[in-house]
């Protein structure tokens, strides 16, 4: 099962671990640059996900994650900006 990435309401951290839930909680309302950034670094550091050339977002099995409907137009508008 890939780890699925959902935006939640008031979270302790800009990004949160739910294994239950086999999920990445996403503070609503930071920068999306800094989302990526947390996002990157629960998948690589804490669960061992590969890393991936450009930055993708890789869940543990090596399948990229898909950001939020939500976050995916402002974190195209991220990678555009360079």
């Amino acid at each position: 099962m890939c780890i699925r990435i959902a935006v939640a309401e008031d979270l302790p951290e800009i990004a949160v671990w739910d294994p239950d839930e086999v999920s990445i909680l996403v503070a609503r309302g930071v920068q999306v640059h800094v989302v990526i950034r947390e996002l990157h670094a629960i998948l690589t550091i804490d669960l061992s996900a590969p890393a991936a050339p450009g930055g993708a977002l890789l869940c543990f099995c090596g399948t990229r994650l898909e950001l939020p409907q939500e976050l995916a137009p402002l974190a195209a508008d991220v990678a555009e900006a360079g």
